[in-house]
């Protein structure tokens, strides 16, 4: 299944683990997929906690040094700021087709399971609910309390998908990089974009 001509919004928050959604959006964009991006301002925190990344404050900035980053074709990553209502993602109109928050915060989860709609990123993860599309939540965070599995629950009854950032090992993996594959590939495989960062369980035993 080809992912040209397919739209995702994209969202990172502060939790640690910004490495997934960077890597995320390296596969989507190479993928051909349409990303709309948004960065919470903690997330901006934790990439220069956790990379050696520098990245530009200004959104246009951002957008233009991330597309040469990644290779992104003209016009295919657009960046919102957390404020920025008028963008397509605030409204059911202008929807991605799927929406992933990677990494996703409990405070995030939180302000999604009960629709406060805060900032952009909330509301666009509430339009995707209302909308009946995919969302899926990559939480990072350990342990977990009540209040985050009630959550959890709460999302999950409303469709959304729960992808708590756990990598396996069975792949026998030899760097971090490998690891952030593992979970990359999953979400990959739950939007439906052709990856080859993983094999599939079994398939690879069947090929020899």
């Amino acid at each position: 299944m080809s992912a040209v001509g397919r739209t995702v919004t994209l969202a990172l928050t502060g939790a640690s683990g910004v490495q997934y959604g960077l890597r995320l959006l390296d596969c989507l964009l190479g993928a051909g997929v349409h990303v709309y991006l948004m960065l919470s301002k903690p997330a901006r925190v934790v990439i220069g906690m956790e990379t050696e990344l520098s990245l530009p404050a200004r959104e246009v900035e951002l957008q233009r040094a991330l597309s040469e980053m990644y290779g992104a074709a003209p016009g295919q990553l657009e960046v919102f700021g957390e404020q920025q209502w008028t963008a397509p993602v605030a409204s059911g109109s202008g929807a991605a087709d799927a929406m992933v928050i990677c990494p996703c915060t409990t405070g995030t989860l939180s302000a999604v399971a009960v629709g406060a709609s805060r900032s952009l990123i909330e509301r666009a993860a509430d339009v995707m609910l209302k909308e009946r599309r995919k969302l899926l939540v990559v939480l990072r965070e350990t342990p977990l309390s009540e209040i985050h599995l009630e959550n959890m629950l709460r999302l999950t009854r409303m469709g959304a998908v729960m992808m708590p950032a756990n990598p396996g090992f069975y792949h026998r993996p030899q760097s971090v990089d490998d690891l952030v594959d593992f979970m990359v590939a999953r979400v990959l495989d739950h939007l439906d974009v052709p990856q080859d960062l993983l094999p599939r369980w079994g398939l690879e035993e069947r090929d020899e």
